[in-house]
């Protein structure tokens, strides 16, 4: 089970270690959140699962114990080594612990063969810095069977985010092109030591049968859209899209009742998804 706040406070005393602020280092000491994430993720023994940020080990330590096969990055070298010390040695051979950045790993290493055999899984506890970047490169790789994400909550409502309102983005329609959101659930700052600002949220994401990717290029095109939200796609797609390609996509646009006039955040996810952006020369 977690640590109390109070163990959690002398456990880093006893390592000389002060929460990161700018790592998102507040560590969850609720024994019903990791219950909730595990139970949701619907880990087992034999699953593959991936987590990023593994901080002191409670959520890790959880998933090792259902018998999951565990592939773990963490950024922080003092706490990749007491990791190294106290969980690798219990699980010599379920748990595979990468010290790195995990946007530039966002698999922590997990083997290929192993990402795109039968499935896999992503239970993690992300900083708010590095979600969207993070979310994105898994995105462009093999697509792991769920993702149970804790998150800030405004992070959370972004992804969940529907056309038609300030927080629909382009990682929103890459994220539920992909993804059906299934229910999660909320979880109080009294969850965390240190207690953070703000609420969190599990996001609980399940793929599609069919989902559907972007390509590199038309994601860096609906980017493109969204950094300029207030002005009309007309305008913005003039010099982006070769005359026939804008012709034939606003044409579909029209059929449901949107137009060169509509802006990026009012356009649904199916819609976008038609989009083709030229190939980068």
């Amino acid at each position: 089970m977690p640590l109390s706040p109070s163990a959690t406070r002398d456990l880093l005393g006893q390592l000389g270690h002060f929460p990161k602020r700018a790592l998102g280092q507040n560590f969850l000491v609720d024994g019903n959140i990791v219950l909730k994430s595990l139970e949701l993720a619907g880990v087992r023994a034999g699953d593959t699962v991936v987590e990023v940020g593994p901080g002191l080990g409670t959520l890790t330590t959880a998933i090792l114990e259902t018998g999951a096969d565990l592939w773990a990055v963490e950024f922080d070298r003092h706490l990749h080594a007491y990791l190294e010390s106290t969980l690798l040695p219990r699980f010599p051979k379920t748990f595979h612990l990468l010290e790195g950045d995990a946007v530039d790993h966002p698999l922590a290493a997990l083997p290929a063969d192993k990402a795109a055999g039968s499935g896999f899984k992503i239970v993690a506890n992300l900083p708010y810095a590095i979600s969207t970047p993070w979310m994105d490169a898994v995105f462009s790789g093999p697509l792991p069977t769920n993702l149970v994400l804790m998150l800030q909550q405004e992070a959370a409502q972004r992804y969940a985010a529907k056309p038609g309102g300030k927080q629909f983005g382009a990682i929103s329609i890459f994220l539920q092109s992909a993804y059906d959101i299934a229910p999660g659930h909320k979880v109080s700052a009294a969850c965390f030591h240190p207690r953070p600002d703000i609420e969190s949220y599990l996001l609980n994401l399940v793929r599609k049968p069919a989902p559907f990717v972007f390509d590199a290029d038309t994601k860096l095109l609906i980017r493109a859209c969204f950094q300029q939200r207030r002005k009309q796609l007309g305008s913005l797609l003039r010099d982006k899209l070769p005359e026939a390609t804008a012709a034939a996509w606003f044409a579909q646009l029209a059929s449901a009742g949107y137009g060169p006039q509509s802006r990026a955040e009012d356009i649904p996810v199916a819609l976008w998804q038609t989009l083709r952006a030229p190939a980068a020369a």
